[in-house]
């Protein structure tokens, strides 16, 4: 199958997803999440002659998180499993991306202090507006928002040491990722945010686009 068909297919899905948050359609939406993260990998797997398999685990755990997450409101149980799908998901991607470098650095450690920053700042700063209200999951949350900020920085460390397409796509991906679960964040243990469901699955949807197109973009160059 052509792997333009599943990237139609991803957008197609995508927008039902949407629709299901705006509408609160939720039988449209336990279609729709779960393939999402499906129809990536297959586009991902279509585009390269190889797959890197540490990636490919890695949009394996966030499927896993995008399932459990369906059924957080049944059991807090299923919300744990998510949480834990995903900090995996996270781990992984930052070996990943430490693979997906050349050894050439072209840009000083300055430059990437310098966006590494308002990153920690915005981890930090969420962990300690949060924490009062985390109750008993105030270690897994922290636990996750570290492994989360860690990726971030991860992907702006490639900075200089790939091509600008596939910098610039991960590291919007990435940031677009600490968005997503920042807001989701805010609306579970903070105070609800108008739309959130919505908001929390654009973003998450840009995330994974990006990333699975920024490592394309990375191993098409090295091709």
């Amino acid at each position: 199958m052509p792997r333009r068909l599943f990237q139609i297919l991803f957008f197609f899905f995508a927008m039902l997803e949407i629709v299901s948050q705006i509408f609160d359609l939720s039988n449209l939406h336990f279609v729709s999440k779960p393939l999402l993260v499906i129809l990536l990998a297959a586009f991902y797997r279509q585009s390269v002659p190889s797959i890197n398999g540490r990636f490919i685990l890695a949009l394996i755990f966030c499927w896993l998180g995008d399932v459990f997450l369906l059924l957080d409101q049944m059991n807090e149980i299923f919300f744990m499993a998510g949480l834990g799908s995903f900090l995996l998901a996270h781990v992984i991607l930052i070996f990943t991306y430490r693979i997906l470098m050349t050894p050439e650095d072209n840009f000083k450690g300055t430059q990437r202090i310098r966006l590494s920053f308002p990153v920690i700042l915005v981890g930090t700063g969420l962990v300690v507006v949060l924490y009062p209200r985390l109750g008993d999951l105030k270690f897994p949350v922290i636990v996750y928002a570290f492994a989360l900020t860690l990726m971030v920085l991860q992907a702006i460390f490639r900075l200089g040491r790939t091509n600008a397409k596939s910098f610039w796509l991960v590291f919007f991906g990435a940031a677009f990722f600490m968005l997503s679960d920042s807001l989701l964040a805010i609306n579970k243990f903070y105070q609800p945010i108008s739309s959130a469901g919505v908001w929390i699955m654009m973003t998450y949807i840009a995330a994974i686009y990006f990333i699975v197109n920024g490592v394309i973009a990375h191993e098409e160059q090295a091709r």
